[in-house]
């Protein structure tokens, strides 16, 4: 079963601090659909990346290889 992540539409406000900032290559497809899902929701495309990450990071299994 494909699982949803939801994500509200918010009205606009500006910065939070206390965050990292990192450089990520993205296919531009990708880039894409995170254009068109901010615009549907007024959050921004770093917000979202954010939202998604710790969405993913909850789901995260790490298998052992069996090697030992």
């Amino acid at each position: 079963m494909k699982r949803e992540i939801r994500i509200t539409k918010k009205s606009a406000r500006r910065g939070e601090d206390g965050h990292k900032v990192v450089s990520v290559r993205m296919k531009d497809d990708t880039v894409r659909r995170l254009d068109d899902l901010s615009l549907r929701t007024n959050r921004s495309r770093n917000e979202l990346i954010n939202l998604l990450l710790e969405a993913a990071l909850e789901d995260v299994l790490v298998e052992e290889d069996g090697a030992e």
